[in-house]
């Protein structure tokens, strides 16, 4: 276990509760959560063109929750995997900020659709985990 994950032992219990509360609530969070990236980042609405049922949308945020799970455990995977796809973004010509904006956004849709069962613990859980998933970015 690493350190981060020992300063935090309850983090991936409440990102996970968030989770589950979100997908009692909203059901599928993909159009939500690309609806508020393409109102903060228009240009990136273009970067999907080709994806016209939403299915690679979906598949990206499926592993940006997987992701986020394995940060919030304190692993390393999902460190390694925004690193990798930190390049591989790069090389599809995304903006830096439009990438790193991505993580927060999950964080805002996830909070909206919780509604009444968002908990304090989890906004502060969450934004522990937008900060390590933020350092993880700035390394890459």
């Amino acid at each position: 276990m690493t350190d981060q994950a020992r300063n935090a032992p309850d983090l991936p219990r409440l990102i996970e509760q968030s989770l589950e509360a979100l997908a009692a609530r909203v059901g599928d969070p993909a159009p939500l959560v690309y609806d508020r990236l393409f109102a903060l980042q228009p240009d990136a609405r273009a970067l999907f063109v080709g994806d016209r049922t939403g299915a690679a949308r979906g598949e990206m945020l499926a592993m940006v929750f997987e992701v986020l799970m394995d940060l919030a455990a304190g692993g390393t995977t999902g460190a390694n995997m925004i690193r990798a796809e930190r390049v591989n973004h790069d090389g599809l010509g995304v903006d830096p900020e439009v990438f790193a904006s991505f993580f927060g956004v999950v964080a805002q849709v996830v909070r909206d659709g919780a509604g009444p069962d968002w908990t304090p613990q989890m906004d502060t859980a969450w934004d522990l985990l937008l900060a390590r998933a933020a350092q993880v970015v700035g390394e890459s």
